[in-house]
Formats: structure tokens, C-alpha cells, sequence
């Protein structure tokens, strides 16, 4: 596969470019099993639907056909468990969590991942997805298994890292 190039211009990027030099969903780090993919996360509802309401034409079309948006506001009631998970972007900022390629965060990384891109920042991304693992285990520790009503925020919040919480 010969790299393609993709250029950006949306409210947060201006002339942003990346190169895809992977094949769409496939060689990823050895560390790196999502269990969703953007799309299925797109459609289980995540992060209160108001992001990447700008940026569809980044990716592709059919991430978004059953997808649970709202690009007036951040929606709760339509994340997968109706709970907020999400903190403020400033709170990102603040923390350091944000790269300067992916000023939207974790998943807008993980949805240029998923397209090919590989960047400096892949092995730091990586190892915050593997943390966020602890999550499923205190899941599992505390609540019936199946039982989707149990830790509800903590389900949420695993969704956005593309573990498949209502598994648990």
C-alpha cells in the first residue's frame, strides 16, 4: 500500500496533513486490541455525541450513518449507559493528555489509527489505553456479570477508550 495523504481543515485544524500508510483496521501495535471500532463507538453513542461534529469529512461516510450526534451541546442521554464520562477538553489540556496532532484527544487519535496513520505519539496513546483496563477488572470485581446497571460511568468512560463494557 503506497501512503496516502489527508489534509484537515476544520474548526480545530487548519491545513493539518497526515499520511495514511496502513491498511483501514489492520496492523496495529501488538499492544493495541480495541474492541471497538470509531464507527460501532459512533453508534453505541459516546463521549455526549458532540464530538467530531465538524470533522466528518475526515472519515468516512459510513462511520456516521447510525451514529448518535448532537453538535449544539454535550447530550449525555445519548451515550450507550445515558450517563456522563466525559470531562472538559480543558481539563485534557491541563493534564497534558492532548498532542498537538490530535487536539481533540484520545479518540480523534484512535479514529486516524484506525484509518493508517502512524504517529510519534502512537506508543503514549497506546499505553493509556492499556491503563484504562483497570476499569474493566474493578467492573468485574463489583457488579453481576451482564448486569449493565452497575457502574454505569465507568462502563461509559470504557467505551471511549473502545473497550466493550457492556460485555462485563
Amino acid at each position: 500500500m503506497s501512503a496516502r495523504e489527508v489534509v484537515v481543515n476544520d474548526k480545530m485544524q487548519k491545513g493539518y496533513v497526515y499520511l495514511l500508510s496502513e491498511p483501514i483496521g489492520r496492523n496495529f501495535h501488538a499492544d493495541f486490541r480495541p474492541e471497538l471500532t470509531p464507527r460501532q463507538m459512533l453508534e453505541l453513542g459516546v463521549f455526549g455525541g458532540k464530538y467530531m461534529t465538524d470533522c466528518r469529512g475526515e472519515f468516512p461516510e459510513d462511520w456516521f450513518e447510525k451514529a448518535k450526534l448532537c453538535p449544539e451541546r454535550h447530550a449525555p442521554g445519548l451515550n450507550c449507559f445515558g450517563v456522563n464520562a466525559s470531562q472538559p477538553l480543558s481539563v485534557w489540556r491541563e493534564k497534558g493528555w492532548i498532542y498537538e496532532d490530535d487536539p481533540r484527544g484520545w479518540f480523534q487519535w484512535y479514529c486516524r489509527y484506525y484509518l493508517g496513520r502512524r504517529s510519534p505519539d502512537d506508543e503514549r496513546q497506546i499505553a493509556r489505553w492499556v491503563a484504562v483496563r483497570r476499569h474493566a477488572a474493578q467492573i468485574r470485581k463489583h457488579c453481576a456479570p451482564g448486569d449493565t446497571d452497575c457502574r454505569r460511568r465507568q462502563r461509559q468512560a470504557l467505551l471511549h477508550w473502545a473497550y466493550d463494557s457492556r460485555s462485563l
